[in-house]
Order: structure tokens, then sequence, then C-alpha cells
């Protein structure tokens, strides 16, 4: 099971960054030997799709790192989410990385490449799932879905995980039940407005800014997914105990919600990285 260090905050997603960052700063400092200068040269942090809250995330981690450690430079890499982060964490084609916890157990529970390596630096915020479709659909419950069009997440996110999941749970195969579409938050809600999917999965801090600018111009609606579910993904395995149901807040699309809440899941977010990783060496080589 992977270490977590520190729980930060999670009332909205971008409020625990600077949280989470004092962590990840406070980690740097600890891993160095006394009276050793601040850390230099380059690490690398995989973020996600763009329109994503981990973009965000990392951008502001780049900006706090910055104002107190001007000699280290964070590289930003994009991804296609949880599962494509956590793998290059545990392989060293990243150093540091956001990813669900659901993400970083099934990548364990799996006994892939340098699963073993793998730490948690902070606990930081809640991604929500998101079910979308057209605000005159005829698709009510999850269960609607089957032989729609439905994004699910491109190959390696978490999207993508627990989509299969929440289909599963509702009795369709989210390979032949659905016509999968492996699109995210940077191309589906262009999709839906076009008319070219039937619905798409997300999961993403509060609020995500691909579906802000969709309530801006697009009339759309969320789909439950009620706890009844949840219970049934727990029957799954060990990753899906993450999993737990909530209320999506009427707060996060004021526009479309109008005063409502959503029953969905949430899954929390963790800052991970390498136990063997070495802050204090150049393009955040290994110890030696």
């Amino acid at each position: 099971m992977f270490k977590v260090f520190s729980r930060i905050s999670r009332r909205r997603a971008l409020q625990g960054a600077a949280a989470g960052f004092v962590a990840f700063g406070l980690l740097l400092w600890w891993l160095l030997p006394l009276g050793d200068e601040p850390p230099t040269g380059t690490i690398t942090f995989s973020t996600g799709t763009p329109l994503g809250v981990y973009q965000e995330y990392g951008k502001l981690l780049r900006t706090e790192l910055d104002k107190d450690m001007p000699g280290l430079k964070v590289k930003l890499v994009n991804s296609a989410g949880s599962q494509e982060n956590v793998a290059r964490v545990a392989t060293g084609h990243a150093d540091f990385t956001i990813a669900a916890a659901d993400a970083v157990e099934t990548y364990e529970k799996g006994g892939k490449p340098g699963a073993s390596e793998l730490r948690g630096v902070a606990r930081l915020y809640d991604d929500y799932v998101q079910l979308i479709v057209p605000h005159d659909s005829d698709i009510d419950s999850v269960a609607d879905l089957r032989g729609k069009r439905v994004a699910i997440g491109p190959d390696r996110s978490g999207v993508r995980l627990i989509a299969d999941r929440v289909l599963t749970a509702a009795g369709i195969d989210p390979k032949k039940g659905v016509k999968p579409v492996p699109a995210g938050i940077d191309t589906g809600p262009d999709l839906l407005r076009r008319g070219k999917i039937d619905a798409f999965f997300w999961s993403g801090g509060l609020p995500t800014d691909g579906l802000k600018d969709l309530a801006a111009h697009y009339s759309f609606r969320f789909v439950p997914i009620e706890a009844t579910l949840v219970a049934k993904m727990h029957e799954q395995g060990d990753a899906t105990r993450y999993y737990r149901a909530t209320n999506m807040p009427e707060s996060a699309y004021p526009s479309i919600q109008r005063g409502s809440t959503v029953p969905t899941i949430a899954v929390s977010n963790l800052l991970m990285t390498r136990e063997d990783l070495n802050p204090g060496s150049p393009s955040g080589s290994p110890r030696p």
C-alpha cells in the first residue's frame, strides 16, 4: 500500500493547491542533508489533458516552487491522466505527478514495474465523476447508456478506469454494451456539442474549465450516479474502496445545476513521487 505523508483540506481543488505544494516543498527540504543549499536542476511533473485540473495544478506547482526554489526548474509534461501518470513516475519517466488513489492502487495490485517504489507526498483534493448529456437527452441513468455513443476517457486515463467500473456496476459491458469513444475533457465537450457522442464521462476537480466553457454556450445536464451503483462498484476489487458516494455541490456549475446537487462518486487525488528520488540532484536523478 502506498504511503501518504500529509492530508490536505479538500474543499475545492485549487484551494488546496498551495497547501499541497507547501508539503511538497517541505518534503524536498526534509530529504536534503542539513545545511545544504536549496535543490537545483530539473524535475519532471506529469500533468494531464488540456483543460483538466491536473494541468492547472502543474502550473501552480511551477509558480509556487519558483518563489522559494528559483534554481529548481519544473518541466510540465501532458498525459492521458492518472493511469499514465502513475506508470511514468513508477518507471522513472517523471519525478512527480498527481493521480487518483484508485489508479495508484490498481497499478500496485497489478504488480507493475516500479510499483513498490511509489510514495505519496500529500492528499490534495477529491475528483468528482461527472456524466454529461445534452439537456434534451433521453438518458436519465447510467443504465440508459446501453447502446449509446459514450466518451469513456483516453486509454490509460483515470476517467477510463472509473467509467469502465461504473458501466460494469450498471450491468453494461464497457467494450460491447456501449459504443466507446476514447475522448477526454479536451475533446469530449465539443463532440457532445456537435452531436458526435451521446454522453461523456469526466472525473476531475470542481469546477473543471472544459465544462465551464461548455456551459457558457451549450445546454447540458448531469446524469446522477446513485449510491447503489457505488456499492456495486465496491464489489469489484480492492481499488474500488477509494470510491465514496457523495453529491456534487450546486455551486460547481450554477448555470447548469440551478441550485440542485447531483448524486455521484468522489475519489481522492494524491501528489506522488518515488522512494529513490534524489531532489538534490539535477534532473531529479535517483539516489546513488
